[in-house]
């Protein structure tokens, strides 16, 4: 049965599809924006406005935790906590949009773009 199982597999072993989530997680947050099919963009989302919201809590604990899930990207974390962060301070939560944009030319797979508000 499948009972609480709502991640969506893309095809993909564990293993991979975490990196594929890792590294979509990673360009969107130094991106801000990126372009993407639509099921990888909602997959995505709670991904990441789990990690701003960790990021708002600014402490060595969070710091780590953001670290070890982005693979130890330094990078990421930092514009996390010193970009991000500070401006979703007031924010409760929502901190990205899914904008739909037709579909891939060569695919027949809709395609998305996540962004910050």
């Amino acid at each position: 049965m499948k009972h609480h199982k709502k991640q969506r597999k893309f095809g993909r072993v564990r293993k991979v599809r975490t990196a594929l989530l890792r590294g979509l997680v990673r360009s969107l947050v130094l991106n801000e924006k990126i372009e993407t099919t639509i099921a990888k963009a909602r997959e995505i989302r709670p991904l990441v406005e789990q990690l701003v919201t960790l990021a708002k809590k600014d402490t060595l604990a969070s710091q780590r935790v953001i670290a070890s899930r982005l693979g130890n990207d330094m990078e990421t974390s930092k514009k996390l906590h010193e970009v991000l962060a500070p401006k979703y301070k007031e924010r409760p939560g929502g901190y990205t949009r899914i904008t739909k944009m037709g579909t891939f030319a060569d695919a027949k797979r809709d395609k998305a773009v996540i962004e910050f508000v």
